[in-house]
């Protein structure tokens, strides 16, 4: 490729993908809740009153609006209930074992909740500007047809007054957890459907995750004062309840504490609250003050918390510098749920946990701050992109800061990459584009969403140098940050930052289950021929050592990438020679290099970054 050639297709490429670094005519919805909330904690049930700005900026007029009424799922018959009858490996959180040791037998927890132990959300009155709106519900939507249509660029109040009972400990949110938490509230009110240029998304609560607009909560707990909550956003009174001052005033009306939390540019708000709860915090260099709310149930489990949030305020400083600054005040690791789960400046997460465990799923709960809530990803259709790149995040951060590895010469993911292997020689690989409620198992959901994800970004450092994806990561916070991208948008910002085409491997890695596989099949001492054996092509690093101990770095392009990574900084390429070769075409199955020194051996990917499926056939000496 002349160098003409390369900058006319670099200029062209960083042009246009400048002009639609943000898609054209590009608006997104915005909401604004207030809601005042009166739990009764003795019958484990709720009453709720929200004031809602719903503003449309959309181009288009909306006769109907819809909200997720989540808590509904957790009844007898729900499709969340089906869903755990049928699939072949349910989540085992959510089964009962019924049967024998020699004929097992399932049977999903919400199928035997008695009308005191489901959950529900009832709607007592709503309004929109004040008139009266007709409503339905149908499972776990609420659909809401206003006296006349939300018009193009008008914001309107919705008001709601809506009963709850909060379901037995199943899945996320629930009361009673497995350890003796209270109230794990997260899905815990009404909130309002996304609407896109894509449309309105209604998903069933079936197992999932979500997506919804970004806005501004305002929310006032008033809940029996032993108790001790912690929740998404900002506590406006810690003076005025338990746990946050040690010399606080508690003050009770009617008997309850109230606890009021404002956070700004969220998409979902949790809370969760025990009288067990203790809470304490520290701030990270970058200002973000770090709460953790957990139960000390011994020393083990208060040492373990300790180091955890000192740990999770360097996590807050080590994503800043290369996924973009963490933008709100606060973050709070609340002991609750099933496992752990991100929600708004927050997260549930189990607190039982050894200290690895326990660092290793607020690290993943604290990366979802970027994908998913700084940028609003639609996990119910690219959950890879959200789990995938949280993965990715993860594995990094908690290989520097827990494992304190220092510099990262080879795959930092080596484990998704394994994992994602042995999803792809099972017989059960989906295509990862499926929508995640759909999936025949959740093993292939699993893997597909975290492994597989994490293993598409870490390949597209392969692709386009590990120094362009870096890159990549801060400038598309830039860009997208407080908004909803797609996969797309990601990948025309890696091409802008790149000058390669990313078409090619974001189609069939994402939309197929095809594999890669290459191999070195023939080596002499002055000659080597590759085979691309499988059904996706892939530029290629082959590392030559020579026989007076010489290495060189064969870089081979593809010729569907319209250009080329430059040479990284890897330790194990340090002195060796950089060579970019003809590109290669995937319509050629071989590729043949001749040398003008004599080869001792050739090893494809030293790095391990290639998904390679079989990498027994990466490396080849010559024969003596």
């Amino acid at each position: 490729m002349t160098n003409m050639r390369k900058l006319l297709i670099l200029c062209l490429l960083t042009a246009g993908n400048f002009l639609f670094a943000q898609r054209a005519g590009y608006w997104q919805q915005t909401v604004d809740y207030k809601m005042d909330i009166n739990v009764d904690d003795n019958n484990y049930r709720y009453d709720g009153k929200m004031s809602l700005a719903y503003s449309n900026n959309s181009n288009q007029n909306l006769s109907k609006v819809y909200f997720h009424l989540y808590f509904n799922a957790f009844q007898p018959g729900s499709m969340m209930d089906y869903r755990l009858s049928n699939i072949t490996d349910p989540d085992r959180r959510m089964i009962k074992n019924i049967g024998t040791s020699d004929k097992p037998k399932t049977q999903s927890k919400i199928a035997t909740l008695t009308p005191d132990q489901i959950g529900y959300q009832n709607i007592q009155n709503l309004t929109v500007n004040g008139v009266a709106a007709n409503f339905t519900i149908d499972g776990t939507i609420l659909e809401v047809t206003p006296s006349k249509p939300i018009l193009a660029g008008e914001t309107v109040t919705f008001n709601m007054e809506w009963d709850a009972q909060v379901p037995e400990q199943i899945r996320r949110s629930g009361r009673n957890s497995a350890e003796n938490v209270a109230l794990s509230m997260a899905q815990w009110y009404p909130k309002m459907a996304h609407f896109d240029e894509f449309g309105w998304h209604l998903d069933e609560y079936v197992a999932r995750e979500f997506v919804a607009p970004f806005g501004n909560f305002d929310v006032t707990i008033h809940i029996n004062p032993t108790y001790v909550i912690g929740a998404s956003g900002k506590l406006q009174n810690p003076n005025e309840v338990k746990g946050y001052q040690n010399n606080a005033t508690i003050k009770s009306k009617n008997g309850k504490a109230s606890w009021n939390f404002k956070a700004e540019n969220i998409h979902d708000f949790a809370w969760a609250a025990d009288p067990k709860l203790v809470i304490d915090s520290a701030k990270s260099n970058g200002g973000v003050t770090v709460y953790t709310a957990y139960i000390p149930t011994n020393n083990e489990v208060k040492e373990n918390w300790n180091i955890a949030l000192k740990l999770a305020t360097e996590f807050f400083d080590f994503c800043e510098a290369r996924y973009g600054a963490y933008p709100w005040p606060t973050y709070s690791i609340v002991q609750g749920g099933d496992g752990g789960m991100e929600y708004g400046t927050a997260t549930l997460v189990t607190g039982g946990r050894n200290i690895k465990s326990l660092v290793d799923v607020i690290f993943h709960e604290a990366a979802h701050s970027w994908y998913q809530h700084l940028f609003g990803i639609n996990e119910t259709v690219d959950e890879w992109f959200d789990e995938g790149f949280t993965s990715y995040i993860q594995d990094i951060a908690f290989q520097h800061l827990f494992e304190r590895k220092g510099s990262l010469d080879t795959n930092p993911v080596i484990n998704a990459y394994r994992a994602y292997y042995k999803l792809a020689l099972s017989g059960k690989e989906e295509p990862m584009s499926l929508l995640a409620d759909y999936y025949k198992t959740n093993y292939a959901y699993s893997n597909q969403a975290y492994n597989k994800g994490a293993v598409m970004a870490e390949q597209l450092g392969y692709i386009i140098g590990k120094e362009n994806l870096d890159k990549t990561f801060l400038k598309f916070y830039e860009i997208w940050k407080f908004k909803h991208p797609t996969p797309n948008d990601f990948k025309r910002v890696a091409e802008d930052i790149s000058g390669i085409n990313l078409k090619w491997y974001f189609n069939l890695f994402i939309n197929t289950t095809r594999t890669i596989d290459y191999s070195i099949n023939k080596i002499t001492d002055r000659e080597i021929e590759i085979e691309n054996k499988s059904d996706i092509a892939m530029p290629i690093d082959l590392l030559v050592e020579y026989q007076d101990g010489s290495k060189e770095l064969f870089y081979i392009p593809l010729r569907e990438m319209r250009g080329e990574k430059q040479k990284e900084t890897y330790a194990l390429y340090n002195d060796v020679k950089w060579t970019v070769l003809t590109d290669w075409f995937w319509t050629k199955p071989t590729y043949t290099i001749h040398l003008n020194k004599k080869v001792k051996k050739a090893e494809i990917d030293p790095t391990k970054r290639l998904a390679d499926i079989d990498h027994t056939n990466n490396i080849k000496e010559v024969s003596k």
